[in-house]
């Protein structure tokens, strides 16, 4: 007597003996080793509005403070001079912690603030009038990630995924100024 196996998923029965899925010769198949990341890592510098100033595109398997330099030295527009009575502050989070990052932040007269979010929590809880910072950048993101193209990117090159963000930073920088002049 034949004995029909059903095949997970596709609604259908087999009676092949190689009707039903070797999941565990696939699975290390499937596997990648580590560091090998697809897909595009973006850095930005905002204002305090969340206005994009710099923005850097990167592979996925780049750390954040190797891109820290680069996105400093590419704003759009020119830094006012740093003033002892009014420091320039740089708020970071905690994937900037370090010596290095550290020293490319004081290297370009900014005063950083690189904490973890608990720590941020913490101090808002404590401290009355606090006013996070990190969300503008994070606010940034999603807006940046509302323009479908860029969510998931199917670019072939670097440029081109840099030339579509610099569209959507442009058009976030139009909007910003429409809430200030209009």
């Amino acid at each position: 007597m034949t004995r029909w196996k059903a095949l997970p998923g596709t609604g259908r029965a087999s009676t092949e003996p190689r009707g039903k899925p070797r999941w565990r010769s696939l699975a290390a198949a499937l596997t990648r080793r580590i560091g090998e990341k697809k897909g595009r890592k973006r850095s930005l510098l905002v204002d305090e509005r969340g206005v994009p100033l710099s923005l850097v595109a990167s592979g996925a398997n780049v750390h954040d403070v190797k891109l820290l330099a680069s996105t400093l030295d590419q704003t759009v527009i020119a830094r006012p001079a740093p003033h002892p009575d009014r420091p320039q502050h740089l708020c970071a989070d905690a994937g900037y912690q370090g010596a290095t990052a550290r020293q490319q932040v004081e290297a370009r007269h900014y005063q950083p603030h690189i904490r973890p979010r608990r720590e941020a929590v913490e101090e808002k809880r404590v401290v009355s009038g606090y006013r996070a910072r990190r969300w503008v950048v994070e606010r940034t993101h999603s807006w940046l990630n509302r323009y479908r193209k860029l969510l998931v990117s199917f670019e072939k090159t670097g440029e081109s995924y840099v030339a579509l963000l610099s569209l959507a930073a442009a058009m976030i920088c139009w909007r910003q100024t429409m809430v200030i002049y209009g």
